[in-house]
């Protein structure tokens, strides 16, 4: 009797369990130089985690993965944990959205998380770990503009320099904010390779890195504001303790610092002297109009190539059009830019490209044309004017060909052959002289009878889709099947994440092999898949490949690996899938 109730018990607890999925924090405030863990709990064994996005924090470790299981007086306990170590970016009250995960095709969500973050705090140090220096005086983020009064469409430059002490040193830094260039044309120089120097900065001598090149073009006057680039850094410290070798011992660091907003005062170009086909050219340049020939046969083309060449905003004008007599037919130009960018502005050449074809014999002139620009050295307009081209044409039709002469009153008009049938219609509109009734036709019957040949096939659907939908176990191992590929696709589009793509991989394996050996999330054991796969006669190297690949997913998630080594990973997947495909009966 007494065993009885034990069992009935034991019974009544596992019917009373509850399933929980929560998120817990190590604290609920925090200093914006600390770090937060968040642990999202749950005490059964879900699939398809979902982690929240994290908004207003920055992910610096995570995520790790705790499975555990205990027996304890009889009664067994699990719990799955997923970890993750955040670094919040902004003071203020930020909240962590919900997790989802899934269990038995239910979905579950941890409640939202609410966070205050409040200024930087001072950490409690051992007084012999406590760093010598502080960064505050030691690093510094600098924007060196080389003009802050340009005219508009003059070149600035601005680069942004890292300056940083011999006390300290410093390991890597990330983007918080990124400069922002509203009303300028910008593009950044790229940097190949950071590369260390050494200058006087504050009448100190510094280390320091360049960090980003960028060059504007300023595109209307008045008060033009930069926005600042700021950066997130991993600061080295001295401290007071040495090593056993005598070293001084280094403590890691957060530094964030900004450039600051950088006001450019943009002076309009002057009225003066404008002249009205100034198109907005900057710069000092030189104008030329060329065509390819000025003697053409008749059918021949010639191009004509208007161009400029110097140095100012290339790219930020547009050349003037020749004026051809109607003789000429003019097509539209093809328009061609050879241009660098360097911290010196925009320098090069622009050309339109136009395909001129005579239509009559004679001699053609293309008008003089007239550049303008505004010259940055003497600060006036400057004009060039190229030389008037004259076309011959050297036979042909000519242009009185097209006129047709009058003839005397007393003669006969004179019908070309062309003309004489140019009364009769070439196009008709035939109506059928007798037209079929619908009634009693082929298309009347087909319609009549249509809706009662369907029936049968209608009856057919309906039972063939109550037959799938009551074959629950068929539909689980195609569900299955299709979060199996899902996560396959999914995996190959994060090929270049590493951690999602190790998650998804992971997915597609385990939901590849539900539907194969129509199991449970709860018998996904290593030693339950080695017995179900050897019983269905699976090859033993198969079996092996399977399980190290899923065990490796877990670990290759935090381990350095390459792209080679993701992608290789991959097609292993692909291979393995293939093979149980093929082997499972």
């Amino acid at each position: 009797m007494k065993r009885f109730v034990i069992i009935l018990f034991l019974i009544t607890q596992s019917l009373l369990a509850q399933i929980q999925f929560e998120a817990k924090v190590s604290k609920t405030t925090l200093g914006l130089n600390e770090r937060l863990r968040i642990d999202f709990v749950m005490n059964m064994d879900g699939d398809n985690f979902s982690q929240p996005s994290f908004d207003g924090f920055r992910v610096v470790a995570g995520p790790s993965q705790q499975v555990s299981q205990s027996w304890v007086n009889g009664r067994s306990s699990f719990e799955k944990i997923y970890s993750y170590y955040l670094l919040p970016m902004q003071k203020g009250n930020i909240i962590i959205k919900q997790a989802t995960i899934e269990y038995n095709g239910q979905i579950y969500k941890t409640n939202p998380v609410k966070i205050s973050v409040t200024n930087a705090v001072q950490e409690a140090r051992d007084p012999n770990d406590a760093p010598q220096i502080s960064a505050d005086n030691n690093l510094y983020l600098v924007a060196d503009i080389s003009k802050t009064n340009p005219y508009i469409n003059e070149p600035i430059t601005v680069v942004y320099k890292l300056y940083f002490s011999y006390n300290i040193g410093i390991s890597n830094w990330r983007e918080l904010d990124k400069p922002k260039y509203n009303d300028f044309w910008s593009q950044n120089i790229d940097i190949k390779e950071l590369v260390g120097e050494e200058g006087m900065f504050k009448g100190e001598k510094y280390r320091f890195v360049v960090l980003r090149k960028t060059v504007l073009y300023p595109q209307k006057s008045g008060k033009l504001v930069i926005e600042p680039l700021s950066l997130d850094i991993d600061v080295q410290l001295p401290t007071n303790r040495r090593d056993m070798f005598g070293r001084v011992v280094v403590t890691n660091a957060n530094k964030r610092v900004s450039a600051g907003a950088k006001t450019i005062a943009v002076k309009a170009l002057p009225e003066a002297g404008k002249p009205a086909d100034f198109s907005g050219a900057v710069g000092k340049f030189d104008f030329k109009v060329i065509p390819s020939k000025t003697n053409l046969k008749n059918g021949e083309s010639l191009d004509l190539v208007v161009s400029v060449t110097g140095k100012g905003n290339m790219k930020l004008f547009n050349l003037p059009k020749p004026v051809v007599p109607n003789s000429l037919e003019m097509y539209d130009p093809v328009h061609e830019e050879k241009v660098n960018t360097n911290l010196a502005g925009m320098s090069g050449k622009i050309a339109d490209k136009y395909t001129i074809i005579p239509q009559f014999k004679g001699n053609y002139p293309i008008k003089p044309m007239q550049f303008t620009y505004f010259d940055l050295g003497s600060g006036t307009y400057k004009t060039i004017t190229s030389p008037e081209i004259m076309i011959n044409v050297m036979d042909g039709p000519s242009a009185n060909d097209q006129v047709a002469s009058t003839t005397p009153q007393n003669s006969k008009n004179i019908i070309s052959g062309s003309e004489q049938f140019k009364y009769i219609k070439l196009k008709t509109d035939l109506i059928a002289m007798k037209e079929n009734d619908f009634f009693g036709s082929n298309t009347f019957y087909t319609l009549l009878f249509f809706p009662f040949l369907m029936l049968p096939l209608i009856v057919l659907f309906k039972k063939k889709k109550e037959a799938i939908d009551s074959d629950v176990f068929g539909n689980r191992i195609k569900m299955n099947n299709r979060l199996a590929k899902k996560y396959l696709s999914e995996a190959k589009k994060q090929i270049n994440n590493k951690e999602p793509f190790y998650v998804a991989l992971e997915k597609a394996m385990h939901n590849f092999l539900k539907a194969k050996l129509h199991i449970e999330t709860s018998d996904m054991s290593k030693t339950n898949i080695q017995q179900l796969l050897a019983s269905r006669t699976v090859n033993a190297q198969t079996i092996i490949d399977f399980i190290t690949l899923t065990e490796n997913c877990e670990l290759a998630r935090y381990a350095p690996s390459s792209s080679a080594e993701i992608q290789k990973d991959f097609e292993k997947a692909v291979e393995i899938i293939s093979d149980l495909e093929k082997q499972i009966s």
